[in-house]
């Protein structure tokens, strides 16, 4: 009995590891190689991406195009690759500014509590009461469309969630031991803070990280596809698929290549984030 108990143990942690292996070699394979593509981008493309080509209109994929044209006759392959700076240029700013100003917060709120804690608290709640596309929608129809009115929309929403990571383990760390002997020794409340408690917390917020990238990618894509994210000429999927959509039948390649490909980085980040989740936390 016990030997087939053993057994069954050994199979599920085999399988364990080769779920979290799978999902961790599958979303690294799938950033890096558009990491790959961005940095190739900078220094080539196959055709000049915002080049219009009147006699190339809706020029079906082949050797010439890879991917098609659109109905400006413009390289889909070369705007696709453009794209792709776009992306992590919105997604890299926007989750940066989120993490730091909702990391700070929280630690604030979750370190000292009180009246500060109940005035973040009020703030995030407010926040939270709205979905994170809607939130953006109306910081961007306030302020107006364009990359930077984007980032900062994106960052804005990114804000609540770091605060609730952030303020939970706060919460949980600041009765432990070795926070209780730091105070001890005389360290101070931002030492502690930052150099005692943050480093616990490193990753959940690696999890988070890779989760919301994957988010602000989507709501991007959505901003732009409305009108109000990336504007012309700069090249933004969700722009292309917005262009694309008059053309669905008749020219079904301008579409899917944009599509695709932002499937495929999502589902990238989000391969990634479930492998490190998997590591962190076995019971996965």
């Amino acid at each position: 009995m016990s030997n087939g108990y053993q057994s069954m143990s050994l199979k599920i942690g085999e399988t364990m590891k080769k779920k979290v292996s799978t999902n961790l070699i599958l979303g690294c394979f799938i950033v890096v190689f558009f990491f790959f593509v961005m940095f190739v981008s900078f220094v080539y493309t196959p055709y000049d991406a915002n080049q219009m080509r009147s006699e190339d209109r809706f020029h079906p994929p082949g050797k010439r195009y890879l991917f098609g044209t659109d109905n400006f006759g413009r390289d889909i392959f070369s705007r696709i690759m453009k794209g792709t700076e776009t992306a992590f240029l919105v997604g890299t700013i926007s989750i940066s500014m989120g993490m730091l100003i909702g990391v700070f917060l929280g630690a604030l709120s979750g370190y000292y509590g009180g009246w500060f804690d109940r005035i973040i608290m009020k703030i995030n709640e407010t926040l939270q009461a709205f979905p994170g596309i809607l939130l953006a929608l109306m910081i961007v129809a306030v302020f107006g469309p364009g990359t930077i009115n984007t980032i900062v929309a994106l960052s804005i929403t990114a804000v609540p969630g770091f605060i609730r990571i952030t303020r939970s383990g706060f919460l949980q760390f600041r009765e432990y031991n070795f926070v209780e002997a730091a105070r001890a020794l005389g360290f101070g409340s931002s030492r502690i803070m930052f150099k005692h408690i943050l480093p616990n917390l490193f990753p959940t917020l690696v999890v988070a990280v890779s989760n919301g990238f994957a988010g602000t990618l989507l709501a991007e894509a959505g901003l732009s596809y409305l009108g109000l994210g990336v504007q012309p000429p700069d090249p933004s999927w969700g722009r292309m698929l917005h262009e694309a959509q008059s053309y669905l039948f008749s020219a079904p390649w301008y579409s899917l290549a944009p599509g695709f490909a932002l499937l495929l980085l999502i589902l990238g980040f989000n391969f990634l984030s479930d492998g490190i989740r998997d590591l962190i936390d076995p019971k996965y």
